[in-house]
């Protein structure tokens, strides 16, 4: 699945090291999640929407071709 995480982190200027310190995990989960290498819990993926000011649906939502 693709998301927008890395996107959404580099809007708002952070690093992966900050986004994963503000929500408790380790800068290599940030970069597995936002390669798609990892599949996030629900309550990961709220977590790191709320830290971005994003909802899942932007981070997440998976688009039609």
């Amino acid at each position: 699945m693709k998301n927008k995480v890395k996107l959404a982190r580099i809007e708002r200027s952070m690093t992966q090291e900050e986004l994963g310190n503000r929500i408790h995990v380790t800068r290599q989960t940030i970069g597995l999640i936002e390669k798609g290498k990892y599949n996030p819990t629900l309550q990961l993926c709220i977590a790191i929407a709320k830290t971005l000011g994003k909802t899942l649906d932007d981070l997440f939502w998976e688009e039609e071709k």
